[in-house]
C-alpha cells in the first residue's frame, strides 16, 4: 500500500470536543523543496478562519519553542499552494501569527496549511457560512473545539472563552492508539456516556492526495463505538513512518489526528490516558482494551514532548514525614488533556513547612495568588498555619518580612486550632480561611469561615469575623474524625460583577441576581467546597456576622480540594486530587442562570499522583508569550515516593493559558 512521504513530526495537540468542522482533507501537497522541515512545526495549529472580507487566518503555537514560518504555504480546495505573508515570520510559544489568504476563502470551503517543504501542518474545513463571522477554537487556543463565534473575532489574541453548553456525543470520540508495523490498526475510544454510532465516518491519512476510507468498510468493519468503550480497525491506506491519521464524522468534519515521526507508531502511538492524554510511543500495542502508557515518551499533545519534573532534591529533616497518597478514584468521562506547557518545576525547598503544631512538614492545602499583589502567593496549612509566599531564586519561600515561619491561625476569640484547608482573597484585601474541623477535636466537625486581616501584626491571628456553618452538614457529625475531616476543603470570591454580569440566577428568588437585596454582603459572594460529595455551597458573608445561604452547585467530581474564581477564563474552578483523577472543572453560569460544569482537565502528565490539594493560577497581568504561572500543593510532600528528587517537597509550579 502507498504511504505518505517522508516527513518528521510528533503526535498533534490533544483536542478538545469539536463541535463544528475541522476536516483534514485538501489539495494535492506542493512538491518538496530542499528547506528542510522547522523544528517543533507539529505545534502550530490553525485558530481562527474568517471567510468574510479580509479573508484572515490565524496561527498559534501550542508548542514550547518558537517556530519560523519562513516560506510557508496554504491553500484551499481550489488553488494550489501559495506564499502568504505573515504578521511575524516567526511565531513564539504560546504566541499567536495573522495573515490574510492569499486567494479569497468563501462558503463551504477549507485551508490547508504547509511548511516550506510541503509538509502538510494543518487542515480545517467548514460549511456554508460557518466561517462568517469567524470559526473559532474554543475551550483552548490551539487544542480546543472548532464553533462558529457569533461574537467579535479575536485575532492576533486568545480566543473568547465558552463552549456550547451542549456538545454532540460524537465529540467524545477521540482516536486512542496507532500502529504503523505491518497491521495498521488504528483503536477509537468513546469518552462520552453514551453510544455513537459511526454510520458513514471515515479516516485519511497524511498524503493529502489520498480520499478518505469508510470506516464501514474496513476490516473488522467499524460501525459503532461503545461508551466508554473501544473499537479498532485496520488501515487500507497503508500508515508508514513519519505519517498522519485523520477522523472524519458522516458530515466531513474532522473529530481528531494524530501525527507521528519515524518509527513513532511502532509498536504504537498511544494517548495516555485513554481519550484525554498526550500522545506518546508505546512499547506495548493494546488494540481493544486499555493503554498501557508504558513508552518512553516521544511526545504528542500541544507541546511535542512528554513534558519534564525539573527541580527537587535535599534531605528530610526533623519532623518531616511524607505521608503517602490515599484515595485514588477516576477522572470524570471527557476530562480533556492539561491545556498549558507539559514542564513543571518543584517549587519549594525540601520540607519547608515544618510547624510545632503537627509531627510533619506535610499539610499544606490550599493556595491562593493576591489579585492586589500577583507576586504573593498565600497558602494555608491544615494544622492552623497560614503563610505568606515571595518568590526566590525560582522558589516560593515564606516571605521573612511578614514571618519566616508562617503564622499560626485561631477561631474567633483566640481558641482552638483551625483544621484549615482553603483561603481566598476577598474584594476587601482580607484572607478569607475554610476549616473543617478544630484539631484539639477532630471527631466533631466545625464549617467555618473565617476572615483575617493580613496586615495585622504578630505571630498569632485571630479572626475579625468568622461564620460557623456546621449546622448545615449533619451528615458528617458522626462521631468520626474521617466524617468530621470531609468538610469545607476551599472556597473562592466570587464578585457580584461577574454573576451580574453573566445572568446568574438568585436561587432564592428564581429571579436575576440582585446585589442590593443582601446589602451587608460586600461586594461578592463565596463558594465553598465540601469535599463530601464535590458540591460549592454558596454564601453571602454579611458584616454582622450572620450569612445567607444561596444553595449548592454541582460541579460533576466525587470531591473538591480547592476552589478559585479565574478572572482569565472568566470561570470558578473546582479542583479534585488524586480522588478524581487529578483535574480541574471550569464553570459557567450557563443559558438558564444556573452555574454548571464547562470543561474538565487534568494536570500535566509529568506530575505525581498525590493528595495534590491546592491550586492557584497567577492574574493574568502576569502573563509572558501567552502563558501565566499555575501552582499546586501536595498534602502529604511525597512527590514520586523515597528516593525520589520529589519526595519532601510540596510545590509544584507550571504554565497555564492567559
Amino acid at each position: 500500500m502507498p504511504t505518505s512521504p517522508p516527513r518528521s513530526g510528533v503526535a498533534t495537540a490533544c483536542a478538545a470536543a469539536l463541535t463544528l468542522s475541522a476536516l483534514l482533507t485538501g489539495a494535492a501537497a506542493a512538491q518538496p523543496a530542499a528547506a528542510a522541515t522547522p523544528v517543533g512545526y507539529q505545534n502550530v495549529r490553525i485558530n481562527e478562519v474568517t471567510s468574510s472580507g479580509n479573508d484572515t487566518v490565524e496561527l498559534y503555537n501550542t508548542g514550547p519553542t518558537a517556530v519560523s514560518l519562513s516560506g510557508w504555504k496554504t491553500s484551499d480546495d481550489s488553488f494550489s499552494p501559495q506564499a502568504f505573508t505573515p504578521s511575524s515570520t516567526t511565531i513564539p510559544a504560546g504566541g499567536f501569527v495573522t495573515f490574510n489568504s492569499p486567494k479569497g476563502l468563501g462558503d463551504a470551503d477549507k485551508l490547508v496549511l504547509y511548511t516550506s517543504d510541503g509538509t502538510v501542518v494543518d487542515r480545517v474545513e467548514w460549511a456554508t457560512d460557518a466561517a462568517k463571522p469567524a470559526l473559532a477554537r474554543c475551550g483552548g487556543d490551539g487544542t480546543g473545539a472548532w464553533v462558529v463565534t457569533t461574537a467579535a473575532t479575536t485575532f492576533g489574541a486568545p480566543n473568547a472563552p465558552g463552549c456550547p453548553s451542549s456538545a454532540p456525543a460524537s465529540s467524545r470520540i477521540r482516536i486512542n492508539e496507532v500502529t504503523s508495523n505491518g497491521s495498521d490498526t488504528v483503536e477509537l475510544y468513546n469518552g462520552g456516556t453514551s453510544a455513537v454510532a459511526l454510520g458513514s465516518w471515515k479516516y485519511v491519512d497524511g498524503d493529502t492526495a489520498h480520499t478518505p476510507v469508510s470506516l464501514a468498510s474496513s476490516a473488522p468493519s467499524a460501525t459503532t463505538v461503545p461508551a466508554g468503550g473501544y473499537v479498532t480497525f485496520d488501515s487500507t491506506l497503508g500508515l508508514g513512518d513519519n505519517d498522519s491519521l485523520f477522523l472524519l464524522d458522516a458530515s466531513g468534519s474532522s473529530v481528531d489526528s494524530v501525527t507521528w515521526a519515524t518509527d513513532g507508531a511502532k509498536p504504537s502511538a498511544e494517548r495516555c490516558a485513554d481519550g484525554a492524554g498526550w500522545f506518546r510511543t508505546a512499547t506495548t500495542a493494546t488494540p481493544g482494551g486499555p493503554n498501557s502508557c508504558s513508552g518512553s515518551g516521544g511526545g504528542g499533545g500541544g507541546g511535542g514532548q512528554t513534558g519534564q519534573l525539573l527541580g527537587g532534591g535535599g534531605s528530610l529533616t526533623s519532623g518531616c514525614t511524607p505521608e503517602a497518597p490515599s484515595g485514588t478514584g477516576s477522572a470524570p468521562a471527557g476530562t480533556l488533556a492539561w491545556p498549558g506547557g507539559l514542564d513543571v518545576t518543584i517549587a519549594d525547598t525540601v520540607c519547608a513547612f515544618t510547624t510545632s503544631t503537627g509531627p510533619e512538614g506535610r499539610d499544606l492545602s490550599g493556595l491562593a495568588f493576591d489579585p492586589g499583589n500577583p507576586s504573593v502567593l498565600w497558602a494555608v496549612k491544615n494544622k492552623n498555619w497560614l503563610y505568606k509566599l515571595v518568590r526566590s531564586n525560582g522558589r516560593w519561600v515564606p516571605d521573612s518580612s511578614w514571618s519566616a515561619s508562617g503564622k499560626q491561625i485561631r477561631f474567633a476569640g483566640g481558641t482552638g486550632r483551625p483544621d484549615s484547608e482553603g483561603l481566598t482573597v476577598g474584594g476587601d484585601g482580607h484572607l478569607y480561611v475554610t476549616s473543617e474541623r478544630d484539631n484539639t477535636s477532630n471527631t466533631a466537625p466545625k464549617d467555618t469561615i473565617m476572615e483575617f486581616d493580613p496586615a495585622a501584626t504578630g505571630a498569632t491571628l485571630t479572626p475579625l469575623r468568622q461564620w460557623d456553618m456546621t449546622a448545615q452538614f449533619p451528615q458528617l457529625d458522626t462521631g468520626s474524625k474521617d466524617d468530621a475531616n470531609l468538610g469545607f476543603e476551599g472556597v473562592a470570591y466570587v464578585p457580584d460583577s461577574w454573576l451580574t454580569a453573566n445572568g446568574w440566577v438568585d436561587p432564592r428568588t428564581g429571579s436575576a441576581y440582585a446585589p442590593a437585596r443582601y446589602p451587608l454582603h460586600g461586594s461578592g459572594l463565596f463558594f465553598a467546597g465540601l469535599e463530601w460529595d464535590g458540591t460549592l455551597h454558596v454564601y453571602g458573608l454579611n458584616s454582622d456576622g450572620t450569612y445567607t445561604t444561596f444553595g449548592t452547585v454541582s460541579t460533576g467530581k466525587a470531591s473538591v480540594m480547592d476552589v478559585l474564581f479565574d478572572a482569565g477564563t472568566q470561570r470558578i474552578v473546582a479542583t479534585c486530587d488524586n480522588t478524581c483523577g487529578e483535574t480541574h472543572t471550569l464553570l459557567k453560569v450557563g443559558a438558564g442562570g444556573a452555574i454548571v460544569p464547562d470543561a474538565t482537565y487534568t494536570n500535566p502528565a509529568v506530575m505525581p499522583t498525590d493528595n495534590l490539594e491546592g491550586f492557584a493560577l497567577a492574574p493574568v497581568s502576569t502573563c509572558v508569550n501567552g502563558s501565566r504561572e499555575a501552582v499546586w500543593s501536595d498534602d502529604g510532600s511525597y512527590g514520586f515516593g523515597s528516593g525520589t528528587t520529589s519526595f519532601g517537597h510540596a510545590l509544584y509550579s507550571g504554565t497555564f493559558p492567559c
